[in-house]
């Protein structure tokens, strides 16, 4: 049995949420710490970060220290028809910290359901993505979006990627006032313009979000996306996690690799995201699959700093003896404690840094 005083806050976290998945049916995936350079060479706009720390192979081979474990996961994923391969991971990956902005050895874990995905599947990751945020601190959000519903009112707007490039990157800021400034740069009408403006500022809980988005005349395909987002809240109106959900249509991931719903998952005391997630048919069909996958990451190096140290104390006992007590004696006692419960450390003289909760001194006592 585990005794979860001697585990850091994100081991604990972990063997949470790798109990978590396996109820789910998702299995374990490993993989080694190396892979070829190419394949994040290929993809890297998928990535979080795109600095990569790379070395060459015996065979001349350039290998990368993986800053990333979805694009392996996909890379060894097979297509098979009609059905999902439930993969979840525990891996360190290897990239620039958001804390530190220096490379680090990061943990971090997460699932994927690869393969003929449906609204259940959809539903089950989100939903695994609110408790997996649930299992660190009942202080969470998480925020929802859905690709479609932006990429239809973007052509129906103006077809021009510059113009749309332009576009996303001032929804992701919430800057109303700039895409207003591109729209009369590009000629844009001015009913449209004020429909891309007010976009920019819809967030809250479904209801309210839902009627506006119902509101907007744009075209079969923005329907058929508000009505799958709709689908899902309705599904999570029914969970313990309805009152975390927002919908925000800030969150624009790239739209050459992503599709569909994809989310952001935020702690309190954290001031960056820390699970990324959503649905990745392009990036699959970029290699050559035919599955459709949806996923998230949760990054535990952000714990760090959230918790306070599980024990003021690394010991509770302290036990001190010399050379007059025998080894017997010494075991004897030690254990005692120790079949108390009590975390025990024998030594000849006090620590500087060891921080215990009580002594027991037997120095002296021959038996």
């Amino acid at each position: 049995m585990i005794d979860e005083r001697y585990l850091k806050n994100e081991e604990r976290v972990i063997y949470a949420l790798r109990s978590l998945y396996g109820r789910y049916g998702y299995l374990p995936f490993n993989m080694s710490k190396f892979e070829e350079y190419e394949l994040y060479v290929k993809n890297k706009e998928f990535l979080v970060s795109d600095s990569v720390i790379t070395f060459n192979d015996t065979n001349g081979k350039l290998l990368a220290l993986k800053p990333d474990v979805t694009l392996s996961i996909i890379k060894n994923c097979q297509d098979e028809k009609g059905v999902k391969q439930k993969l979840y991971y525990n891996e360190n990956v290897y990239r620039v910290s958001g804390s530190t902005r220096q490379f680090k050895e990061l943990m971090q874990t997460g699932l994927e359901c690869i393969g003929d995905i449906d609204l259940y599947d959809t539903f089950e990751v989100v939903s695994l993505a609110c408790a997996s945020l649930a299992e660190i601190s009942n202080s969470y959000v998480l925020e929802l979006s859905h690709l479609g519903i932006l990429s239809s009112l973007l052509d129906n707007t103006d077809k021009n990627e510059e113009f749309q490039g332009a576009v996303m990157e001032c929804i992701k800021q919430k800057n109303s006032h700039e895409i207003k400034s591109l729209c009369e740069k590009y000629g844009v009408s001015e009913d449209k313009a004020a429909r891309l403006c007010n976009f920019v500022s819809i967030y809250g809980k479904a209801d309210d979000v839902l009627e506006k988005l119902y509101s907007y005349n744009v075209d079969d395909s923005f329907t058929n996306a508000v009505n799958e987002l709709k689908s899902i809240m309705d599904l999570l109106d029914g969970t313990d996690y309805k009152n975390n959900v927002r919908i925000d249509f800030s969150i624009v991931n790239d739209m050459n690799y992503y599709n569909g719903i994809v989310f952001n998952g935020f702690i309190e005391g954290i001031c960056e995201t820390i699970l990324f997630g959503g649905r990745y048919d392009k990036m699959l069909k970029k290699m050559n699959k035919s599955s459709s996958g949806i996923g998230f990451a949760l990054y535990l190096d952000l714990l760090e700093g959230i918790y306070k140290d599980f024990t003021e104390y690394d010991v509770d006992t302290l036990i001190l003896y010399d050379e007059a007590v025998s080894i017997a004696q010494l075991d004897s006692c030690v254990k005692e404690y120790l079949q108390n419960g009590k975390r025990v450390s024998a030594q000849k003289s006090v620590p500087t840094k060891l921080r215990y909760k009580e002594i027991v001194d037997i120095r002296g006592e021959a038996k």
